[in-house]
């Protein structure tokens, strides 16, 4: 059975960081896509980071370049998103999600992800 658990997430003031990990099993971790999708409350959902497990870079939406990195800990079989520079427009639910295979691109695409992990909650105050 595949499972992606995420941790991390919390509530901080605008300015801070926070990270987020999510572990996966019954998964085979290498060579797919990896990251964090997010919605709030009256919003589309939203890619927000994605990373080939095989070995790559991160891709990212626009809105959070330069202040998030997603990153691999394969010894974990986990991907981590570290968050800094946190604003009011990040606050939102934040989902871990995994592809089934891919072409060798991962996008910011929730079609490409069929696995999804539960969510957490990430609240920035202003």
């Amino acid at each position: 059975e595949v499972h992606l658990a995420q941790s991390g997430g919390g509530s901080v003031q605008a300015g801070g960081s926070l990270r987020l990990s999510c572990a996966a099993s019954g998964y085979h971790y290498n060579s797919n896509c990896m990251g964090w999708f997010r919605q709030a409350p009256g919003k589309e959902r939203e890619g927000v980071a994605v990373i080939y497990t095989g070995g790559g870079t991160g891709n990212y939406a626009d809105s959070v370049k330069g202040r998030f990195t997603i990153s691999q800990d394969n010894a974990e079989n986990a991907v981590t998103l570290q968050m800094n520079s946190l604003k009011a427009e990040d606050t939102a639910m934040y989902y871990c999600a995994g592809s089934k295979g891919t072409d060798g691109g991962c996008y910011l695409d929730d079609y490409q992800y069929e696995f999804w992990g539960r969510g957490t909650q990430v609240t920035v105050s202003s």
